[in-house]
């Protein structure tokens, strides 16, 4: 997915985010351990340990908003997840994904997670058939696009294909029924309105769409986009708006830890969370959803990541177990 600065049919990103007072390192770690769900642990020890690029004191995050917004759409208790030993996570170094997972069930049996691996390789043979529009609710937008790549040509349809092979290993090891709105096996697409159809037909209970950003070199960063309130033609995310913001905040919590990366550095949302109401995929979602945007393909440093087996593999892994947190509240 490309920013690039513009939104067509939408408005800006609208950060989950509020300003917090400033505390020193110390009060940080007091609060963060003593207050805040264990499954956004890494990111709080690395925010508290770590400064903003420019040089301000570290802040502490406003804590989750798991309660009376979530809650009160059934959503899962807030997730869980055991604090890392450094900020930046423990050291995973294996480039391949995990082994087939062996039969016999897991924490995850019996529930259904659907992975939307972002974009199709074949998009850019298929450029009439993705440039027609489709209804998502607050307007019309293109059926799908070719998505961004590398100044090298590495596309992001193949890097979301990797992550996504990636991820399903890790969840069925963990026992869930993994299913993908692509896996390279069409000519183009899905389009967005179908991608959201797979998950909800599905009744999935927890999908991610997994992308890597197209911004201006010197952006660097990850962040998870959240859905906004959206009521209007055929779209309608009152029940998934707390559901999602708590599978949301899981992922942003463990990919922190598995990567040691930081939320994007050009969105205003120190957090890693930013709400979008002009992505088809989820306003039409009736089950909880999220998207993550990897990096950016278009800078130096994080192509660098990006195009790093092992680090794909830790970026699998951190969103495997946020999902995982998720699902087991």
């Amino acid at each position: 997915m490309s920013y690039d600065g513009q939104f067509p049919h939408a408005d800006p990103p609208e950060p989950e985010f509020r300003e917090p007072p400033r505390r020193g390192r110390g009060t940080a770690l007091v609060v963060a351990a003593a207050l805040v769900p264990t499954a956004l642990a890494g990111w709080l020890v690395w925010q508290a340990m770590s400064s903003p690029e420019d040089g301000t004191p570290a802040q502490v995050l406003p804590l989750p908003s798991h309660s009376a917004a979530a809650s009160a759409q059934g959503s899962p208790a807030p997730p869980s997840a055991t604090a890392p030993s450094t900020p930046a996570g423990p050291a995973r170094s294996s480039a391949a994904p995990d082994p087939d997972p062996k039969p016999g069930g897991g924490p995850l049996t019996g529930r259904t997670v659907v992975v939307d691996p972002g974009h199709n390789p074949g998009n850019f043979r298929h450029l009439r058939e993705i440039n027609r529009q489709v209804n998502i609710g607050t307007n019309s937008k293109e059926c799908d696009t070719t998505g961004t790549a590398s100044n090298a040509g590495y596309t992001e349809a193949e890097f979301t294909l990797d992550v996504s092979r990636r991820l399903k290993t890790l969840l069925e090891k963990q026992g869930a029924t993994v299913k993908f709105t692509q896996n390279g096996d069409r000519p183009f697409g899905p389009c967005i309105d179908e991608r959201a159809r797979i998950g909800n037909e599905a009744k999935a209970d927890a999908v991610l769409s997994i992308h890597a950003d197209g911004s201006a070199a010197g952006h660097r960063g990850f962040h998870v986009i959240l859905p906004a309130r959206v009521k209007s033609g055929a779209a309608d995310t009152s029940a998934i708006v707390g559901p999602s913001r708590v599978l949301g905040e899981a992922v942003v919590g463990n990919f922190v830890r598995e990567t040691g990366d930081a939320p994007a550095n050009y969105l205003g949302a120190p957090n890693g969370l930013v709400v979008r109401r002009d992505l088809g995929g989820l306003n039409l979602s009736t089950v909880p959803k999220v998207f993550i945007e990897c990096g950016n393909m278009r800078d130096r440093e994080d192509i660098a990541l990006l195009t790093d087996p092992a680090w794909r593999q830790k970026a699998a892994r951190g969103m495997a177990e946020g999902i995982a947190a998720f699902l087991k509240g």
